[in-house]
């Protein structure tokens, strides 16, 4: 008898694949932050230090209840999005 039902399985794959794309296309930028940070003295560098800083101090919950406003249908980008039929919000 298998703990996990088919509908857990796919919901566990689902959750693996956003965590593998969300890695791998933040990583360039996660770079292009870091050398601005530690090898370049830039304009706003303290701000830069306080937005990639800022998601350690939240709650992952306000985080979420955010790019939900954002991207939601009427989100300040979500709306501008729709435009170009472009969902963003509950899709993969």
């Amino acid at each position: 008898m298998s703990l996990f039902t088919p509908s857990d399985y796919q919901a566990m794959a689902l959750s693996a694949r956003v965590a593998l794309t969300a890695t791998v296309l933040s990583i360039p930028f996660g770079f292009a932050a870091a050398y601005l940070l530690v090898f370049s003295r830039v304009r706003g560098k303290r701000i830069l230090d306080g937005l990639v800083n800022l998601p350690l101090v939240l709650p992952p919950v306000v985080v979420g209840y955010l790019l939900l406003l954002l991207f939601g249908g009427r989100g300040w980008l979500g709306s501008i999005l729709a435009r170009w039929h472009i969902q963003v919000v509950f899709t993969w």
